[in-house]
């Protein structure tokens, strides 16, 4: 790693590709001739436009987005769109969400402020550690969308197969597996990611949303900058948008195109994902919390069995140049978030480190 980096293994804010920040760094206090930075910039200005332009293009040929769809580049994170997905889509005020970890469940709680939420399924029964059987759920024949989070970021679970929604809208908080393997967008009716986990800087979702479900008979109250038809109607420009982060994903996304796309992106997480993971499943002192078929290439939770140990463990790795090793406070233990931007080498370390903690500690 060059300019004394560190293996940064956050769950977000977290690693960026060193190739995109080099180019930021070149970049820093005169884009293009602009003799602005992107920072400085009026958002009204031609070059800015420009930018957010080709950010929104670039991200429609990575992911192979429908002409039929919007993307909306808007201020905030996660829990700003907990409550933005019902506010916009709840047309007949019910709703239903399958709760998966932390992040499904604090969705599932705040779109109770808004409406009628059925909880149609959840693996709360084993500590989130998998994800239910989906296959035929009892779908609410009033339910204005069907919402999971794909990834969940604090309990280490994904996706394989998609739930059958049996025809209902499918809302997707993709955040902490964004871009990590290639999508099929026209299987859901919204996509949101918040970007500090996979892709930039933290304050900026990026909402993929099917033109029919962007609504303008909601209820007056609703605030403007709260509606999805505001960001569609001005281009993400009704205000000052998060300029910065914007500009910053717009290069990762030049990146990822750079590489070979998604295919390859998908490629090379199985690959260091893989290093981890054998190492877990053959260590005597380390273990994953999740259920196999339903492990993340993004986030890998694992303990010792003692809480003791892994802060031992967790206290050791820090001192080793690695760092935010230390799993959530809900839940404890270790975790690993291994994004886009964590090069294998850091992985290989890791394990080269974990290997020889377990050996000393025996």
């Amino acid at each position: 790693m060059k300019y004394g980096r560190v293996y940064n293994f956050s769950a977000g804010p977290a690693m960026m590709p060193e190739p995109v920040l080099e180019e930021i760094r070149d970049e820093m206090l005169n884009y293009k001739g602009s003799g602005m930075c992107v920072m400085e910039m009026s958002h009204r200005s031609k070059v800015y436009q420009e930018i957010i332009d080709e950010t929104e293009k670039d991200l429609r040929e990575l992911m192979g987005i429908p002409d039929n769809y919007k993307v909306l580049f808007i201020q905030g994170g996660g829990t700003l769109q907990f409550a933005m997905v019902p506010m916009n889509l709840m047309k007949n005020g019910v709703a239903d969400y399958i709760v998966t970890g932390n992040w499904s469940k604090k969705a599932m709680t705040e779109a109770k402020k808004f409406g009628k939420v059925n909880v149609v399924a959840s693996s709360e029964d084993k500590n989130y550690s998998y994800i239910p059987d989906c296959s035929d759920l009892p779908i609410d024949d009033d339910a204005d969308y069907v919402y999971i989070c794909e990834n969940e970021t604090i309990h280490g679970t994904t996706w394989q197969t998609l739930p059958n929604t049996k025809g209902k809208v499918l809302v997707s908080d993709q955040s902490s597996m964004f871009l990590s393997r290639p999508c099929n967008v026209a299987d859901y009716g919204l996509i949101w990611a918040g970007v500090q986990k996979n892709v930039g800087p933290a304050g900026l979702s990026i909402v993929i949303i099917r033109e029919d479900l962007i609504r303008e008979d909601l209820d007056p109250k609703t605030p403007i900058y709260m509606r999805y038809d505001t960001h569609a109607g001005a281009g993400s420009m009704y205000n000052t948008p998060n300029c910065w982060a914007i500009y910053c994903c717009g290069k990762v996304f030049k990146y990822l195109k750079s590489i070979g796309g998604l295919e390859e992106m998908a490629r090379r997480n199985e690959d260091k994902a893989k290093v981890l993971y054998d190492f877990l499943d053959s260590s005597e002192m380390f273990h994953g919390t999740v259920e196999k078929e339903y492990r993340s290439l993004m986030n890998v939770p694992f303990v010792t069995g003692s809480k003791e140990m892994d802060a031992e463990v967790v206290a050791a790795t820090k001192a080793a140049g690695f760092d935010n090793l230390k799993g959530h406070k809900s839940v404890g233990g270790l975790r690993a978030s291994i994004y886009n931007a964590m090069p294998k080498d850091g992985v290989e370390a890791l394990v080269e480190f974990l290997k020889k903690f377990e050996a000393e500690h025996k």
